[in-house]
């Protein structure tokens, strides 16, 4: 994937996964990628994945639960900014 170098990568990226949840193919209540998977996918660095895994958490849009992983939050926020990025 070729990154708009005037923007962050994680928020590129986070705008991707938010797309995603958009079209149904994260519904709520499905596991998003690990940290591990969104860094293979991307061909970022995990500290980069992590970012994007905080900001979607800050959002709202997904919640953790420990030794499971992420998930798309049922209640989804109603309007979504895609460029606030949450951080």
């Amino acid at each position: 994937m070729e990154f708009d170098p005037s923007r962050p990568k994680w928020k590129q990226v986070a705008a991707i996964v938010r797309q995603r949840m958009d079209d149904g193919t994260y519904p709520p209540g499905t596991q998003i990628p690990s940290v591990l998977k969104l860094q293979e996918e991307f061909g970022i660095a995990v500290a980069t994945s992590q970012k994007v895994h905080r900001g979607l958490r800050a959002e709202g849009l997904i919640y953790t639960e420990p030794g499971m992983g992420s998930f798309v939050s049922r209640d989804l926020p109603m309007q979504r900014d895609e460029g606030s990025g949450g951080l």
